[in-house]
C-alpha cells in the first residue's frame, strides 16, 4: 500500500474512533440535539467550528500545500438559493436517519447495519441531485 494512502487509512481510523468515542454516532444523540434535550452534539459543533477556522487560516496563512505538493484552493462561491435549500433537505434527512455522510461508514464498521440502507440513500439522493441538477437554479 502506499505511504499516502495508508496515511488517509490511519486518518479514517482516527476519525471514525473519535466519532465513536464522543457519541456522534448515535442516533439517540442526534434526535436529543434536534429535540433540543441535550448539549454534547452542540459541544461537538462548538469544537469544530473553531478547529476549522484555524485549520483555514493556517493554510492560507503558510501557503500548506496538498500532498501531492499542489497548492490548496479554497474558492470563493457565489451565493444561490442551493445554499438555502440544499441544508434544509440535509437536516431533514439527518434528522430522520440520525447521521450525516461521514458517520455512515463508522455506523456500519461498528456493526450498525441498518446504516446500509441510510448508504443506499444518500447515494440515491446525490443521484437524484446529479440528474436534477441542468433544471435545478445554480
Amino acid at each position: 500500500m502506499k505511504k499516502k494512502n495508508f496515511l488517509f487509512l490511519l486518518l479514517g481510523v482516527i476519525f471514525g474512533i473519535t466519532l465513536i468515542k464522543s457519541d456522534a454516532v448515535s442516533w439517540f444523540r442526534m434526535q436529543e440535539m434536534f429535540r433540543f434535550q441535550g448539549f454534547q452534539m452542540y459541544g461537538i459543533f462548538m469544537t469544530a467550528i473553531p478547529t476549522a477556522a484555524i485549520s483555514l487560516f493556517i493554510i492560507r496563512k503558510f501557503k500548506i500545500k496538498t500532498l501531492d505538493g499542489e497548492p490548496v484552493k479554497i474558492i470563493k462561491k457565489k451565493f444561490h438559493l442551493g445554499f438555502i435549500f440544499g441544508p434544509i433537505i440535509f437536516g431533514i434527512g439527518w434528522a430522520l436517519t440520525g447521521t450525516c455522510p461521514g458517520p455512515i461508514y463508522v455506523q456500519i464498521g461498528s456493526g450498525l447495519s441498518i446504516a446500509i440502507l441510510t448508504l443506499l440513500s444518500a447515494l440515491a439522493g446525490t443521484w437524484v441531485y446529479s440528474y436534477l441538477k441542468p433544471k435545478l437554479p445554480h
